[in-house]
């Protein structure tokens, strides 16, 4: 007897595309953390203001009507001319009531104007330093994440500090031991270092906030014959770097500042010789906020 033979189909799935280990997915969870912290912060904004200074921010955004139109004539003499007396009155007055002057009411509305102006300045400073230290915070991760998907940058990661400071954003290119940013004594940088700096443009680029550069040495001496010494050492470098900055796109006009501080401001002042203190520092300046043109400091 003949055994029929069974017929076995097999069917192979294919997967096309990098899957989970792609990078895409944390740029997009980082874009997505970033607005969810946006998001409390202003919830939290909302929250602490009070009624009134609710309603300042709504009057700063949507100021009212400088007059109120009624029947008839409604227009800011109430179909009066300007000559007529008793037509310059802030409002019209009805028999029997008081009369208001123009220097009390003036006098009135002057007030509550310079209070809804402190209140929305305020509130205006407060919603520009939220945007702000989400948008520096969305720039850190993305270089954070450039320096990860790229291998050429991910050594180079350990010579990056990125902090947020009163001043704004600040990254800091620093010495590693054994693994200097320069030649000593030199002013242009290694290759890897001009490497970093370009991934450093690109976040400079991507914001509009002027930027400051300053060079730091440590605390070793070092001059030579002709007088040149670690001040002028660091003002070069920084210079240098500015330099760099600009080949990769970064506007002149947007370059605030360019020093050299030497080791004056160490960044471990415990040990002012340590190789770290050896850097390049770039801040991203907080801008001030659009203030009402009747704001008065």
């Amino acid at each position: 007897m003949s055994a029929e033979a069974s017929i076995v189909i097999k069917k192979v799935k294919k997967v096309s595309g990098g899957g989970h280990h792609g990078g895409a997915w944390k740029v997009a969870y980082a874009d997505f953390v970033t607005a969810m912290m946006a998001f409390f912060l202003l919830m939290w904004l909302v929250n602490a203001t009070s009624p009134d200074q609710k309603q300042g921010i709504a009057d700063y955004f949507a100021p009212a009507s400088i007059s109120e139109s009624t029947s008839g004539s409604g227009g800011l003499l109430a179909g009066q001319a300007f000559d007529t007396e008793g037509a310059r009155n802030s409002s019209a007055t009805t028999a029997g009531s008081p009369t208001t002057t123009d220097s009390d009411a003036s006098g009135d509305e002057e007030g509550e104007n310079k209070g809804a102006t402190d209140t929305s300045s305020e509130a205006a400073e407060a919603l520009q330093a939220a945007r702000e230290a989400a948008q520096f915070e969305q720039a850190a991760l993305s270089l954070r994440q450039a320096m990860k998907d790229m291998p050429e940058l991910a050594e180079l990661s350990k010579h990056l500090i990125i902090d947020q400071t009163p001043e704004g954003m600040r990254i800091q290119i620093v010495d590693q031991e054994g693994r200097p940013m320069f030649p000593p004594g030199g002013v242009e940088p290694y290759e890897r270092t001009r490497l970093l700096m370009r991934e450093v443009s690109k976040v400079i680029n991507s914001l509009p906030n002027r930027i400051t550069i300053s060079g730091h040495t440590d605390s070793g001496p070092f001059q030579r014959d002709d007088g040149y010494s670690n001040w002028e050492l660091s003002a070069d470098r920084a210079n240098a770097s500015r330099r760099i900055f600009e080949r990769n796109g970064v506007n002149a006009d947007r370059i605030y500042q360019v020093s050299g501080k030497a080791g004056s401001e160490p960044l471990f002042p415990d040990d002012p010789y340590m190789s770290a203190n050896r850097r390049i520092s770039i801040v991203l300046l907080r801008e001030a906020p659009v203030l009402p043109p009747n704001h008065q400091l």
